[in-house]
């Protein structure tokens, strides 16, 4: 088991939006949906795109390059275009504090 560790606030983070943290070296994007946040490798295993940019529907986060898509929960993929996910990381929120399990 790993450790929390503070990665944003939420207040930087409203419903319906996404971020980029970096959090022991480790790229990580950050999505508020309805007020649930979710945590992924930001890093498309496809071709490296930079996945806080990409569209969120249906609990899934669509790469913005190529449209590979991974769900927010587990970080699978569901696109042929991306043969493995991508990292989920736990994700608490501690009073204003948004936290990752590393």
């Amino acid at each position: 088991m790993g450790r929390f560790v503070k990665a944003a606030s939420l207040a930087d983070l409203p419903p319906g939006t996404a971020t980029v943290v970096e959090v022991e070296g480790k790229e990580i994007a950050l999505f508020n949906q309805g007020g649930a946040v979710y945590a992924l490798d930001n890093t498309c295993p496809h071709a490296a795109g930079p996945l806080a940019e990409g569209t969120v529907e249906e609990g899934k986060v669509e790469c913005p390059w190529h449209g590979a898509q991974f769900d927010l929960k587990s970080g699978a993929s569901s696109s042929p275009l991306a043969p493995r996910g991508v990292a989920a990381y736990p994700v608490r929120v501690n009073g204003p504090d948004i936290e990752i399990e590393i």
